[in-house]
């Protein structure tokens, strides 16, 4: 009665594999060369692993149907201990394995370095983001504006985001375009991105904050240079300007939620300013350059 049981749950496997396909990953859905590259080294990992999680998968199954209680025909050898084909199986795979995960880490841990410049035909365009709590500040010196919470890119053009904090230690990440960064006050950061589809992708912080972590998020736009050309007017147009003795101030405020906002005119310099501000102790979070939300992360913990 209990083997059937069992036997009834099994069935729905099946029918869960086929809820589960509709789910999504962003890592597994790159829209971006990094991201393509870093799918690769995914997978190419995963079944670099599987060639021992599988068999052992297997032979768990036969051996326990082989070595049952009920079945007498199987060879009982209470006195075995030890065996050198065992040993070559058992050490020999795993190394190989270790050895070429060795190789394909130390390659990719070149040719995927946040640091390293992207090769393309396109120069090679700027973005400064400063993580506030809890929102995100995108500052384009080229165009002399900035937004919050929403940063955007011509497809096939390559980003050079510089990140910086101005309070807790963030991490600057979109998914679907690939590597993150640890964005933290008083330093100066560089991940390299391009986004090679058009399209709204989802950006956050993947490193805890404080209370408004969760809603710590921003939207990614890729689109054609004509239509970036027409955001940047869009963005022109707003009454809003950034200044560090003025807006910024306000804005630094910790707030949850942030509407995305536009800035026509940003103070050259500003993310200077910023990073520039915690090398004597007077960065936005007080003396010690933490302010509040490092408060509500040591109350969490």
């Amino acid at each position: 009665m209990r083997m059937k049981k069992n036997l009834g749950w099994l069935g729905i496997l099946p029918l869960i594999a086929v809820l589960l396909s509709g789910c999504g990953s962003a890592l597994m859905d790159p829209k971006g060369q990094i991201g393509v590259e870093q799918k690769s080294l995914i997978i190419t990992a995963f079944w670099l692993m599987m060639i021992v999680v599988i068999p052992v998968l297997i032979m768990t199954v036969v051996f326990a149907w082989k070595y049952r209680h009920s079945n007498h025909a199987a060879k009982y050898m209470p006195d075995w201990a030890h065996s050198n084909k065992i040993e070559v199986f058992v050490w020999l795979i795993p190394c190989v394995i270790i050895l070429f995960l060795g190789i394909i880490t130390w390659k990719t841990s070149h040719s995927l370095d946040p640091n390293k410049p992207i090769e393309s035909d396109a120069d090679t365009m700027e973005v400064q983001v400063v993580a506030l709590d809890w929102k995100w500040l995108f500052i384009y010196p080229e165009q002399g504006i900035a937004t919050v919470n929403e940063v955007a890119m011509p497809v096939d053009v390559p980003v050079h985001f510089r990140v910086t904090s101005a309070s807790v230690m963030n991490s600057f990440f979109i998914p679907t375009l690939g590597s993150q960064i640890y964005a933290m006050a008083g330093m100066d950061n560089d991940v390299y991105l391009v986004a090679n589809e058009a399209g709204v992708y989802a950006g956050k912080s993947s490193n805890y904050s404080g209370e408004g972590f969760s809603e710590m998020t921003f939207d990614a736009r890729a689109m054609s240079q004509d239509d970036f050309d027409a955001w940047v007017d869009k963005v022109g147009q707003s009454s809003e300007t950034l200044s560090y003795d003025g807006s910024y101030q306000e804005l630094a405020e910790p707030s949850t939620d942030h509407p995305v906002e536009y800035f026509s005119d940003v103070t050259s310099g500003l993310y200077r300013d910023i990073i520039e501000s915690f090398k004597d102790g007077s960065g936005e979070g007080g003396q010690d350059g933490y302010g509040e939300s490092s408060m509500s992360a040591e109350a969490a913990e």
